[in-house]
């Protein structure tokens, strides 16, 4: 797709590049933000429903006639609702609605955004633009100055994919309409233009440099939390993994006994299988809210969670084999409800040391604030991995939202307050921390042994210096008032004005530097005196 993209810019600037005395990469040849994210928006949408069509042709060929529609338009229409189903916007169907998708399918647009939206940092003119007037005598404030600009371009880049992106998404549901199912238009709008934002912001924030190097832009309070939480949810979220593949190895004789009866041929239990692989994700989400506590639903009336299991009748799906039997849970089942209380420990440990605070009383709140911030990613998870199957008995899949949130609020919130207070302690003092550090200093080298062999097969980002000559710089002290698109770009008002004062002026000879003043921290040879042109304007 970035192929196809990149042809887009290269055909205009080569036809230009063939008129005398114009230059085919000239930056005023590239193209305004707002048109290099519709081009990004229309190639996403026809590359994701390409995909989606040969898969979907693949399927009607296998199945039954009649069962995905009638010929090539039927083949059509449930290709776009299954790009609207990857979007997460549900379904109207006779008896009910179908909010139960696979959020294994989100993967496929969020991939094809990522690509166009690294594709638009490099064909629009992103030129950062500063305030008129900068804080003066103040770094601090000027790299803040810069951060907020730079946000703002990030966020004015996300907009730019994301407004044509959802516009395009409402004339695909209009389009996939047929008497059956019915989409959402304003859940199609909405999934499409929040999904099209978030990536189109990391995408064009990724043009700053390696990963870690985004989280720069962030304040330093922001920043520890943001990555707090991560770490939590993350954790969890392993937690959830692992707790499926054990489950589905325990019950491994019903999930084949189940693959078993639906007698599939080879297309279709390929079909088969990758349906399953998309529900995984889901699976990972119930498994983290069966470890919360709260666990999860398979209908009205149901309940899988560690205080004990009560089931009914489930749809004939061989991963759902894997479900426990109805009854009490055995006791060792008991002790996965520690690990939200550990993922909060390792989160207010992160805390602590990405932004440690002179008060002994600030960091547990902070700690705390992590731990709401990982509830609340906790139940956005729930709510995408559950919904409705029609009515009745299954119009409550999944594990409850409000339930999960407040469950992983409370358990990561109070163990990430407590460590992040103690952690934040032992930082400010030595004494007590001298003995951890002998301790963690073979966990030190072995880091850095592991991360030094990572670089080298290409698994970690061996230089962590910002890439050269792009638009927003790094390392935010050097960042130029006006950050160049390329390293031969100049700043043409400071071109002119160098042409018009260079044969006024002359070089002064250089002066020997003052050996009579005595200033440690003086780097100018002589006290510098700073004026502020703006000390009129001021009361």
């Amino acid at each position: 797709m970035t192929a196809l993209l990149d042809q887009l810019r290269t055909a205009p600037r080569a036809v230009l590049g063939k008129i005398p005395g114009v230059t085919g990469d000239d930056d005023e040849s590239r193209r305004p933000l707002p048109v290099s994210g519709m081009l990004a928006a229309a190639c996403t949408l026809g590359v994701g429903l390409a995909v989606l069509t040969t898969l979907t042709l693949i399927g009607w060929m296998a199945a039954p006639r009649g069962a995905l529609g009638q010929g090539l338009p039927g083949v059509f229409r449930t290709a776009a609702q299954l790009w609207l189903a990857a979007h997460h916007a549900g379904f109207a169907i006779p008896g009910g609605r179908v909010g139960l998708l696979p959020l294994g399918l989100l993967v496929l647009p969020a991939f094809l955004l990522y690509k166009a939206g690294r594709w638009m940092a490099r064909d629009a003119d992103l030129r950062l633009r500063l305030p008129a007037r900068l804080p003066k005598n103040s770094p601090k404030e000027k790299a803040n100055a810069r951060r907020r600009a730079q946000l703002i371009l990030v966020a004015q880049a996300g907009v730019s994919l994301a407004a044509p992106y959802a516009l395009l998404a409402g004339l695909i549901a209009l389009v996939a309409r047929n008497d059956i199912t019915q989409p959402y238009i304003g859940e199609a709008l909405l999934s499409h233009f929040l999904l099209a934002f978030v990536v189109g912001a990391l995408a064009t924030a990724r043009t700053i440099g390696p990963w870690r190097s985004m989280l720069r832009l962030l304040p330093e309070r922001v920043r520890a939390v943001t990555v707090g939480t991560a770490v939590a949810t993350a954790i969890m979220l392993a937690g959830g993994l692992v707790l499926v593949v054990v489950a589905v190895a325990l019950n491994f004789g019903d999930v084949r006994a189940l693959s078993g009866q639906l007698s599939t041929g080879f297309v279709g239990g390929a079909l088969l299988l990758l349906v399953q692989g998309l529900y995984l994700p889901n699976a990972v989400v119930w498994a983290m809210s069966y470890i919360a506590g709260p666990g999860f639903a398979f209908g009205t009336g149901t309940l899988v969670a560690p205080t004990g299991v009560q089931l009914g009748m489930v749809p004939s799906l061989p991963l759902l084999g894997a479900l426990p039997d109805s009854g009490p849970v055995p006791a060792p089942m008991m002790a996965v409800i520690a690990l939200p209380f550990a993922a909060g420990a390792v989160a207010g440990v992160m805390v602590a040391r990405i932004a440690p605070s002179p008060s002994y009383e600030v960091a547990p709140l902070w700690g705390f604030f992590s731990g709401v911030s990982t509830g609340l990613v906790a139940g956005l998870l729930a709510a995408l991995s559950g919904g409705p199957l029609r009515g009745g008995r299954l119009a409550a899949v999944g594990p409850s939202p409000w339930e999960v949130a407040l469950s992983v609020c409370l358990e990561v919130g109070v163990a990430a307050g407590i460590s992040a207070g103690v952690a934040n302690w032992l930082l400010l003092n030595r004494k007590a921390r001298k003995p951890l550090d002998r301790a963690a200093t073979p966990v030190r080298k072995a880091g850095a042994v592991l991360a030094k062999a990572a670089s080298k097969v290409g698994l970690a980002e061996a230089d962590a210096r910002p890439l050269p000559g792009h638009w927003m710089d790094a390392t935010e002290a050097d960042t130029q008032a006006i950050p160049v698109i390329r390293d031969d770009w100049q700043d043409e008002h400071a071109s002119a004005a160098g042409a018009d004062t260079a044969p006024h002026t002359r070089r002064e000879p250089d002066r020997p530097p003052r050996r009579d003043i005595i200033d440690e921290s003086d780097d100018r040879g002589g006290h510098v005196i700073y004026i502020d042109p703006y000390a009129w304007d001021r009361d």
